[in-house]
């Protein structure tokens, strides 16, 4: 199979066997030639090609000729990326994977890390907590935000992780998930109480590390503890996700009190941010817009956020706010996305790269399912229980004015 690739003639050459083979003989120097094709696999997508580079070939060749690619085999799209030196794998899609996400039957789960969406070159998208502990979500309304939270949280609800919401809408969004929630705030008072609880939290699981690290002389290096992960399964603590709906209800203050709870906020969440992963505390911040106008500190517990997603945004700054520090490409594909295709975004993390994604629709009485399924595995946190969320409700009728009539 011919590759339809074009290298650079200052770049490109014949190997050096070739070339001494050519200079004993007298002959004129061979010609370059393609990479070779290492592996060829067909995907419910598309193919996958891996690739061996020649002699004076390199990545950024193969990534310039995606474009001639895509048009020489009649795929969608083509792209690559180097899996180590003098290989790279090129993914073809067929069609557009994003236009009718299609999540795969047998996605791979682990612990902390679940599948949440599809890329554009037909691979899975994953959220791998143990990688990059926190992240941001901002999108503009009716973006698809939600539906990216609802189906972060189904997917969590079947892992052995403690739930934590910050839902300043009144819980309208995270409430109704509350079977699986160890700890709920519908208002900011009720936040800052609950983000007080989490440090406490917080220093006690340090204080266990602590005690629990053994640091003698004859201790393995691989037994020495340094956060929860290190330490054996019957004293490990049950990890936290803490998630944050609307953040900038947090941020925002009209008089001296509530300057003082706002700063009390986000004082806790930078806290949280720095100190949170190696005791196993996981932020997830959801918001419309997150930048330096929601007040001091703002900027600081954003760098914190290595994970960045934006969904629709209704300015160029709000999508600067998220990728502007890290992945600057990313700016100009965020303000792109359409009203048309609610739940495509961009990701992006603190290496540069970033990519396009598609949350499938996940329904909130899907959500709820999930999350009342699972409803055995909420952990009972001691620090947490004045927040453990009410489930017998009662049954209160509630009054709904009529429209009103010309």
């Amino acid at each position: 199979m011919a590759l339809a690739w074009e290298p650079k003639p200052e770049r490109a050459c014949a190997s050096h066997s070739r070339l001494a083979v050519a200079r004993m003989a007298n002959r004129p120097v061979p010609e370059p030639r393609a990479p070779r094709i290492l592996r060829l696999r067909p995907t419910r997508t598309g193919l996958v090609l891996r690739l061996g580079l020649r002699p004076g070939q390199d990545a950024f060749d193969v990534a310039a000729s995606c474009d001639r690619l895509r048009h020489s085999f009649g795929m969608f799209g083509v792209t690559s990326r180097e899996i180590r030196s003098g290989v790279v794998e090129l993914r073809m899609t067929g069609y557009d994977v994003l236009r009718r996400v299609q999540m795969p039957a047998r996605a791979e789960r682990s612990t902390m890390r679940v599948p949440v969406a599809l890329r554009e070159d037909g691979d899975v998208h994953y959220r791998d907590y143990r990688t990059t502990p926190h992240a941001l979500t901002i999108g503009a309304t009716k973006s698809g935000k939600s539906v990216y939270q609802r189906n972060l949280v189904a997917e969590l609800a079947a892992q052995k992780v403690a739930l934590v919401g910050i839902d300043c809408k009144q819980g309208v969004e995270l409430f109704p998930l509350a079977r699986r929630f160890s700890a709920l705030a519908d208002d900011p008072d009720t936040a800052a109480d609950l983000l007080d609880a989490l440090i406490s939290h917080m220093e006690d699981v340090y204080q266990l590390i602590r005690a629990e690290q053994r640091i003698t002389a004859d201790t393995p290096d691989a037994d020495i503890a340094a956060d929860i992960w290190d330490l054996p399964d019957h004293l490990r603590p049950v990890p936290i996700v803490l998630l944050v709906d609307e953040v900038a209800e947090l941020a925002l203050f009209a008089t001296k009190d509530e300057e003082k709870r706002r700063d009390r906020i986000i004082t806790a969440l930078v806290r949280l941010a720095q100190l949170g992963r190696a005791a196993g505390i996981y932020l997830e911040i959801c918001g419309q817009r997150f930048g330096s106008e929601l007040g001091k500190g703002i900027t600081m517990l954003r760098a914190q956020l290595s994970v960045r997603t934006a969904h629709r945004v209704n300015d160029e700054t709000s999508a600067n706010m998220a990728f502007g520090d890290i992945a600057p490409d990313a700016v100009l594909a965020t303000v792109q996305i359409p009203v048309s295709a609610p739940g495509l975004a961009i990701t992006g993390d603190a290496s540069g790269g970033w990519s396009r994604i598609r949350t499938p629709h996940t329904s909130l009485r899907a959500a709820v399912d999930a999350c009342n399924n699972h409803a055995h595995l909420t952990p009972d946190l001691p620090a947490l229980d004045a927040f453990r969320p009410v489930l017998a409700w009662p049954a209160v009728p509630v009054a709904i004015p009529a429209p009103a009539t010309p």
